[in-house]
């Protein structure tokens, strides 16, 4: 087995280790931190997808691998992330939120592996997602921010993950 094969998946693998790292971090309750490994693990899975075109070694494995780790990275991470930081003072309806987030996360992930991809995504992608999150903790960390605006903002990204409406042209 070629050792180029394997580049693309050790970046897929360095971004599930940073999103665990995030959500250890949320446990010693460091949010900026657990905020800046989900940005950073972003950057990675940006260069995982291109670097398996470019070296020509696209797999149905790194496909799913990729989602199983951007389920943790971006869907997981986060919703813990923003719930320990805000939400976990809602009781009941914080869970919800950060579930029905990982939820609609895990749905556009699972959707996304099984339709043929034609340049255009329908619903803004689980990476963007989470790093919307990220941003929203970072922001909050430094400026207080409105309760109902995080309970706003996360229904909205869930609904923007699954939507038919909302479509983004690749880059």
């Amino acid at each position: 087995m070629k050792v180029k094969a394997h580049i693309p998946n050790m970046f897929t693998y360095f971004n599930l280790t940073l999103g665990i790292l995030a959500i250890i971090s949320i446990l010693g309750e460091a949010y900026s931190l657990s905020a800046s490994l989900i940005l950073l693990a972003a950057f990675m899975d940006r260069f995982d997808g291109k670097l398996a075109r470019k070296l020509d070694v696209e797999s149905e494995f790194g496909k799913e691998l990729d989602s199983l780790c951007d389920l943790i990275s971006f869907g997981v991470a986060p919703a813990i992330l923003i719930w320990s930081f805000q939400l976990a003072h809602v009781g009941v309806f914080g869970m919800v939120i950060i579930i029905l987030f990982a939820l609609c996360g895990a749905y556009r992930l699972a959707k996304f592996n099984i339709v043929e991809f034609e340049g255009v995504y329908m619903g803004i992608p689980i990476t963007l997602s989470g790093g919307i999150v990220a941003l929203m903790t970072l922001y909050s960390t430094k400026y207080p921010t409105n309760i109902y605006f995080i309970v706003i903002m996360m229904l909205f990204l869930s609904y923007s993950m699954i939507s038919k409406r909302i479509k983004l042209k690749k880059r």
